[in-house]
């Protein structure tokens, strides 16, 4: 694959020595910039390796692994993909969004763990508490469901997308109950009781003393002032939407490839980078979904992104209902049992070398010299990370 002209590495490299010396950053925002400027580069080792038919030379250096580096994820949502593969059931999916509004995502800038984790909570129990509705599905649901915290601007917008099938579990577990073809769930229902659980949540949350406020935002430790903030979202009606029903098994697949592992934005996406200012395309939704293209000062571009950092070992994709981990595989096989569905195949034990895994997912060799394409390629040369550069803080997540 042909590496695009400009990578986030590259504006890192270029303008992250002046970024860090004029703002005071947080250890882990220093250490993602580290990971990012530093990956697939001589300063964290790698390996040389020959052609045992022609002599061709290749050196490969090592990846940084961070979840939030946008050349290290590929391979990573391949593997994941080829997990869900043997999870997806001959129904329809459907693909629902929770946002939350302004006067909240302030509030989560400066709370991102408690605020991240009441998002998934209320909007899981939103989705199972409806569906279990006799008036509506009467069903127990099973879903998974993926953070993301920015918009195509790259401002702060936290936001939950939900893949779901259409359909669930009896109360029993005697039969699979389907939704309506072509619909899900009311979305207005969903939005208020989701409104409702989330606020709740948000109150429990600042009367335990679990919220922090800075900045403009200091004032909310007050009770009253706390509570006029967030007043206006209380009235308003919080978005909520369900898409257009995915096609089939390998449209999910589709939409999974370009959502699960993203980071807040690809290498494709940026234009150019030049007299320190950055250039990137972007969609605006406002304006019928046209690409345009946005121009930042390179520090705003930087400040931008690394607003997206998850905390440390947070998860952004959960499952819950019968996919929850606990019970997934024999809730799975009793789904295709009433579904009428085949049994899906297991899945081959995991490799530990990137290589094998590479080529099952791709059919592509990485053994195989690019060169002669004749020759094995063979490893003749460790290279050491460089003493002279501060090792990197490794994020496998």
């Amino acid at each position: 694959m042909t590496r695009p002209a400009l990578e986030l590495a590259h504006i890192f490299r270029r303008h992250g020595p002046a970024y860090r010396q004029a703002q005071r950053l947080p250890l882990e925002q220093l250490r993602l910039m580290q990971a990012i400027e530093t990956c697939r580069t001589a300063a964290l080792g790698g390996h040389v390796e020959q052609c045992g038919h022609c002599q061709h030379i290749r050196i490969s250096y090592n990846s940084c692994r961070n979840r939030h580096c946008p050349k290290c994820q590929t391979l990573a949502c391949a593997q994941w993909l080829e997990r869900r593969r043997a999870e997806l059931l001959p129904v329809q999916y459907f693909h629902v969004v929770f946002t939350v509004p302004e006067q909240i995502a302030a509030i989560a800038f400066y709370n991102k763990p408690a605020l991240y984790g009441i998002l998934f909570q209320a909007a899981s129990q939103t989705l199972l508490t409806i569906a279990r509705d006799p008036q509506h599905l009467g069903a127990e649901l099973g879903f998974f469901a993926i953070l993301h915290s920015w918009g195509q601007n790259l401002q702060f917008h936290p936001h939950l997308h939900c893949v779901v099938p259409g359909g669930g579990l009896s109360a029993d577990r005697e039969r699979w109950i389907a939704c309506r073809p072509g619909f899900f769930l009311p979305v207005r229902v969903l939005s208020r009781l989701f409104r409702r659980l989330f606020l709740e949540a948000l109150q429990k949350a600042f009367e335990q003393g679990r919220l922090r406020f800075f900045s403009d935002l200091e004032k909310l430790r007050d009770p009253q002032a706390f509570a006029q903030h967030v007043a206006p979202a209380r009235q308003a009606e919080w978005v909520v939407y369900a898409k257009p029903p995915f096609g089939g098994p390998q449209q999910v697949l589709d939409y999974l490839g370009r959502y699960t592992h993203r980071v807040a934005i690809s290498n494709e996406r940026l234009v150019s980078m030049q007299d320190g200012q950055v250039s990137f395309r972007w969609k605006d939704y406002r304006d019928r979904d046209r690409t345009k293209t946005m121009t930042l000062s390179a520090e705003e571009f930087i400040r931008r992104f690394l607003l997206h950092q998850l905390p440390p070992g947070f998860q952004r994709i959960r499952y819950y209902g019968w996919l929850a981990n606990a019970n997934r595989q024999d809730a799975l096989a009793l789904c295709r049992k009433l579904l009428l569905a085949p049994i899906s195949g297991l899945l081959p034990a995991p490799s530990t070398d990137f290589r094998d895994i590479y080529e099952a997912l791709t059919g592509q060799s990485l053994r195989r010299c690019p060169r002669c394409g004749i020759g094995t390629m063979f490893v003749i040369e460790i290279l050491a990370p460089l003493r002279t550069h501060p090792p990197a803080v490794l994020d496998s997540s």
